[in-house]
């Protein structure tokens, strides 16, 4: 009876380990999908800012990505056309692996070039519903990774950060999709288990053999509000120079990438 408890705990503790680590491949798979498609990247968006009373306000950018690293290391380009109040502003992005990522916003108006601190990158995307880190993403080693359940068509997987100073949710739970491994869904939580916010993916198209989300919504649950973007002219493997992704380029965009 003894060893069939022994044995029946080493299973159990097997299972688990094997729980844990499907948890981080799943996670694993669906950040190469999310972010690594393609060498590099580049499309057009459109946002629709919805305040909670209603009133509407527009951005419209173009985003360029390279990746430096599979896996790892990226560049992100986010040039604004309109409206006036923002044309011509610049947010660029060196995504790191094991520190936190570079940033920087130029200001045209003010001819600034200003470091966006680490501290914020939980706060307003250009005025939207998005933060700054939805841009190039979270990284997968800043969360530990609980596969709570399989639903129909997808994973649900619970994030819990490993240092929460400066995050203003405890935890999220992302459901992420079994045939292609895009995150569907993702859901922010407070520390009481209320939810904050949400960000879900309205459509996802094949382009060039990748599995793109075209039209993605984020939701304040908590204040009210919710901001739309829709993706267009999504192209893979274009070619982008890697002096595009400077300081250099901040002032004076690299026209043939942005018109």
């Amino acid at each position: 009876m003894k060893r069939i408890l022994i044995l029946a705990g080493v299973l159990f503790l097997m299972a688990g380990s094997a729980f844990a680590q499907t948890a981080d491949e799943i996670v694993s798979k669906a950040n190469m999908v999310s972010y690594y498609a393609g060498k590099d990247g580049i499309s057009d968006a459109k946002m629709t800012i919805t305040d909670s009373q209603g009133r509407e306000r527009n951005r419209e950018f173009r985003i360029l990505r390279k990746t430096v690293k599979e896996g790892a290391e990226q560049k992100f380009y986010v040039y604004f056309k309109k409206p006036t109040d923002v044309e011509k502003m610049v947010y660029m992005v060196w995504k790191n692996i094991g520190k936190d990522d570079d940033r920087w916003l130029y200001l045209p108006a003010l001819d600034l070039v200003r470091r966006i601190a680490a501290s914020d990158k939980r706060s307003s995307f250009v005025g939207s519903h998005f933060v700054y880190e939805d841009v190039s993403g979270r990284g997968t080693e800043a969360d530990t990774h609980e596969l709570l359940g399989e639903e129909e068509n997808s994973y649900k997987i619970k994030n819990m950060p490993k240092d929460t100073k400066g995050l203003e949710f405890s935890y999220y739970i992302v459901l992420i999709d079994k045939g292609n491994f895009m995150p569907m869904k993702a859901e922010y939580y407070d520390a009481d288990g209320n939810l904050m916010r949400t960000i879900e993916a309205l459509d996802v198209k094949d382009i060039d053999g990748h599995p793109t989300v075209v039209k993605s919504r984020s939701v304040d649950v908590a204040r009210g509000g919710q901001t739309v973007m829709e993706f267009t002219n999504v192209r893979y493997d274009v070619g982008i120079e890697d002096n595009v992704f400077t300081e250099r380029y901040l002032r004076r965009p690299a026209m043939q990438w942005i018109q």
